[in-house]
């Protein structure tokens, strides 16, 4: 049975739907991906989810329980990282530590000092007196050191250096292995693309796209880097291939399909040297969103 699920999940404010139909089923265990440019109604899915908000229509679900009805319930056994926060500033980030725990009632008092080292976070400051990056820490400690059977994971590494966004990585992969559920929304594409087992693509509230990262290699073509002893010949209007950019010797294009004509081509010119890759996950979420 899926530990999270979605149904119709819709959100309309005045007549634009920030959200709409939105039908997803995630398993336990599953690190699921949820990627889209701002304003794509990430949030509002997963505040949906939180039951900080009602739905317009349809349900979200959280282990078997409707996330409107019974969000206490839900709450019990799940943590929620956002990317921002109001905290406390008169608060030391010990003292708001032990607030939230309080609040959630099950914590791993072990495995939060643990955390607190590997983030590097000093408890004894005041919030007030916290960088971005160390409020960011403050929250991920947490909500990780709950050990909550499900995730909700909102930009969590917003303000974080890229060392601390590696630690961050590296216990998401821990909680992975303990078979905790994680719903990740991120704009990180190198995040998503080590931690997820699958990849939602948001675009105006609707989901375009779900798939393992394999599956959707398909959504953006193989990127080819040619560079040609002389002037380049023109690969414009070669079958299948599009994006031609030339940068003097140096021609960068997609191709979408057999290569048969592209090599073709090829072989009877002055190549210097050929470089084919497959499609990152950047690539192919600017094949939707780069314009």
């Amino acid at each position: 049975m899926a530990i999270i699920k979605t149904e119709g999940l819709t959100k309309t404010y005045g007549d634009k739907d920030a959200v709409h139909n939105l039908n997803l089923e995630i398993q336990p265990g599953d690190v699921f991906g949820f990627l889209g440019p701002n304003g794509a109604g990430k949030t509002t899915t997963i505040r949906m989810m939180l039951g900080l908000i009602k739905p317009t229509f349809g349900r979200a679900e959280i282990f078997g329980l409707d996330c409107t009805g019974k969000p206490e319930e839900i709450h019990k056994k799940l943590a929620y990282v956002p990317g921002e926060s109001n905290l406390w500033g008169s608060l030391t980030g010990q003292q708001t530590l032990d607030l939230l725990s309080s609040l959630h009632g099950d914590v791993d008092l072990g495995y939060r000092t643990n955390l607190m080292e590997r983030f590097q976070l000093d408890p004894s400051k005041k919030v007030r007196a916290y960088s971005k990056g160390n409020r960011q820490k403050l929250l991920l400690v947490s909500g990780l050191s709950t050990r909550a059977d499900v995730l909700l994971l909102d930009e969590p590494t917003s303000g974080l250096d890229p060392l601390m966004q590696e630690v961050f990585r590296s216990v998401v992969l821990e909680a992975k292995e303990r078979g905790q559920t994680i719903f990740l929304s991120s704009h990180t594409l190198s995040e998503v693309e080590v931690l997820c087992d699958l990849v939602g693509l948001l675009r105006t509230g609707e989901l375009i796209e779900v798939g393992t990262l394999e599956e959707m290699r398909h959504l953006s073509a193989l990127t080819y880097q040619i560079t040609f002893e002389g002037a380049p010949i023109d690969l414009s209007k070669v079958e299948n291939v599009k994006r031609v950019v030339v940068e003097g010797h140096r021609v960068t294009c997609e191709l979408a399909g057999k290569p048969t004509a592209l090599l073709q081509l090829l072989a009877t010119s002055n190549v210097a040297k050929l470089v084919c890759h497959e499609a990152s996950l950047e690539e192919i979420f600017l094949s939707h969103y780069g314009n």
